[in-house]
């Protein structure tokens, strides 16, 4: 059987018995026909192997242009090509991700010892990332951060038992991204067994173990968690999580998550003072900003954060010195 066109591939669905087997003269011959059938295998949604069709094409359209091909392609290349790209950092991450494990099966193939787009990644000065996000870096000043724990703490006596229980596990909830920089899936995957009533470690399990870690909770984080968990006990609520959506212990929803968190930001009075919102990633942003400014490495700080490189961590500690820089030109955190 003649294997198909390589003109407009995109959206098309091949099977994969009618393709190239993906030795190397194939991906040499015909690029975009090889990565179909390579694609064919990874058993992605039909939507998302549609976009990752079209950003190979383009990037083989870079190439052409440059005369160069998956054979000769370098580091640099890869880069101005990511960096080139008039979409927003987190789009040309995907891009490099894609490009980076696409290359790992090519140069597999080579027997080639490197990937060209390997440590574009790694590189945390790249031009490439020189592109908004879909929001800047943004923390709490020491102000905020005190009005907040306040509030996390202020009474509840007047709420009926099943406001109570909930307003508890809000406070909680905010108090592991404020205290313990949670983010938020890995709040809503947490379980009992993962805390113990007045540590101030919480274990974040993965499915990898090699990426199950430990995060180490202020103060007033392990208060704030130890009165929910007594809460919680008495409500009698079901299940294993430690912050569920309903006593029958199903998990909490993400928008259920950032409604909670908007909420207790305003009843602290900070949503007025503030130009944007205060996220439950500005919370975890927030808990680093503290370890930075009481003198913790920020290799440290990655650790608990979660972070697979160290330059995630070094990127994250550029960013607050900019911004304490921009609240106080003396270096002094905002009021």
């Amino acid at each position: 059987m003649v294997p198909p066109s390589s003109s407009g591939s995109a959206g098309r669905n091949i099977p994969a018995t009618d393709l190239f087997d993906q030795e190397r003269e194939d991906w040499r011959r015909d690029p975009r026909i090889a990565f179909d059938a390579w694609l064919a295998k990874q058993q992605f949604r039909q939507s998302s192997a549609q976009v990752y069709q079209a950003q190979w094409g383009l990037f083989l359209d870079w190439l052409k242009v440059r005369h160069t091909n998956l054979m000769t392609v370098d580091t640099r290349t890869i880069a101005d090509f990511v960096a080139g790209l008039a979409i927003r950092k987190p789009q040309r991450v995907r891009y490099l991700r894609l490009i980076e494990r696409v290359l790992d099966h090519v140069r597999e193939i080579e027997l080639a010892s490197t990937n060209p787009a390997r440590f574009i990644a790694q590189d945390g000065e790249a031009a490439w990332r020189n592109a908004r996000d879909n929001e800047p870096t943004g923390f709490l000043t020491s102000h905020e951060r005190a009005l907040l724990v306040a509030h996390l703490f202020s009474p509840v006596s007047q709420l009926s038992a099943a406001q109570r229980w909930r307003e508890r596990r809000d406070r909680a909830l905010i108090a592991v991204f404020l205290g313990g920089g949670l983010k938020t899936g890995e709040a809503r995957a947490l379980t009992v067994s993962c805390v113990m009533a007045g540590s101030s470690w919480v274990v974040i399990e993965s499915p990898n173990p090699l990426m199950t870690r430990r995060t180490r909770l202020s103060p007033f984080a392990v208060a704030a968690l130890d009165a929910w968990l007594g809460e919680r006990r008495a409500s009698e609520l079901a299940g294993t999580l430690v912050f569920p959506a309903s006593p029958s212990g199903r998990p909490m929803h993400k928008a259920t998550m950032l409604r909670s968190v908007d909420a207790l930001i305003d009843a602290a009075g900070l949503a007025k003072s503030r130009a944007s919102r205060a996220s439950p990633q500005t919370l975890r942003n927030t808990f680093a900003a503290d370890l930075f400014e009481t003198g913790v490495a920020p290799d440290l700080v990655g650790q608990w954060l979660g972070f697979m490189q160290p330059v995630s961590a070094s990127r994250l500690h550029r960013a607050w010195k900019t911004w304490v820089e921009q609240q106080d030109p003396a270096g002094n955190p905002g009021e």
